[in-house]
């Protein structure tokens, strides 16, 4: 009872806005019906291996075509909604603009769309930003998003499991190759948390999968540590065109 009239007051005073448009909606963290409307959820069919949505469904355990050239590290990514015009400004504000009344949001709809992932999962690993990015930033998203996504899924989130030696310069503009080459060597295990990882089914937790070329590095990592198998999760991802 206290809780709710507690929240009745703090509704009243400062009523919870979309996350992406600032209309009123009926709970902190959600979006409007319009908003809603315009993000694209994934959902199968997808390639097996990275995620990307088909526009047709080839049969069970298909693979995209880049995936079958060049398998990645990682054995699965999946991802909630498609990184877009309409989906780009919940990820930036939630990364650079302090906005993490979404991230109980977020983690719930990772929750659904990796659930395939999280119940074969032992750790929860966020990608970790460097020591001045986080400085400067206060916090790291994907270390947030991992902790509440804890909370759901039961599996255990070691925030601090992977270090960033080394900082890498955005990748905004970069291509492909560019991507790998700057985060080449970039990561490593924690000494302390080496024993932890032994033999772990491990899901790489981010904000968003672009190239792969993160996640990848940070899998080949982990898997060279002693990680039986990596999967990686992210809020969004860029759907590249063949």
């Amino acid at each position: 009872m206290l809780r709710r009239v507690g929240r009745f007051v703090i509704d009243a005073l400062l009523p919870p806005l979309c996350l992406c448009c600032h209309a009123q909606v009926s709970e902190p963290g959600a979006l409007c019906p319009g908003c809603w409307s315009k993000i694209v959820f994934l959902a199968p069919p997808f390639c097996r291996a990275c995620g990307l949505p088909f526009e047709f469904d080839p049969g069970p355990d298909a693979c995209c075509g880049e995936c079958l050239r060049q398998p990645p590290r990682f054995g699965r990514a999946r991802a909630v909604f498609r990184y877009d015009d309409a989906s780009r400004v919940l990820i930036l504000r939630f990364k650079h603009g302090d906005r993490l009344e979404g991230v109980p949001a977020f983690a719930r709809w990772m929750a659904r769309a990796g659930a395939e992932l999280l119940a074969e999962a032992d750790l929860l690993v966020p990608v970790p930003l460097h020591r001045w990015r986080l400085l400067s930033r206060r916090y790291n998203q994907a270390a947030l998003l991992a902790m509440d996504l804890a909370g759901h899924s039961g599996v255990a989130a070691v925030p601090d499991l992977l270090i960033r030696k080394r900082r890498t310069k955005p990748q905004g503009h970069m291509n492909r190759a560019g991507r790998h080459d700057n985060v080449a060597g970039a990561f490593q295990v924690a000494e302390r948390h080496k024993p932890v990882l032994a033999g772990k089914r491990v899901v790489l937790v981010d904000d968003v999968l672009t190239s792969g070329a993160t996640v990848g590095e940070c899998a080949r990592v982990l898997l060279r540590a002693g990680a039986a198998h990596v999967d990686v999760l992210t809020l969004g991802r860029v759907v590249r065109t063949e």
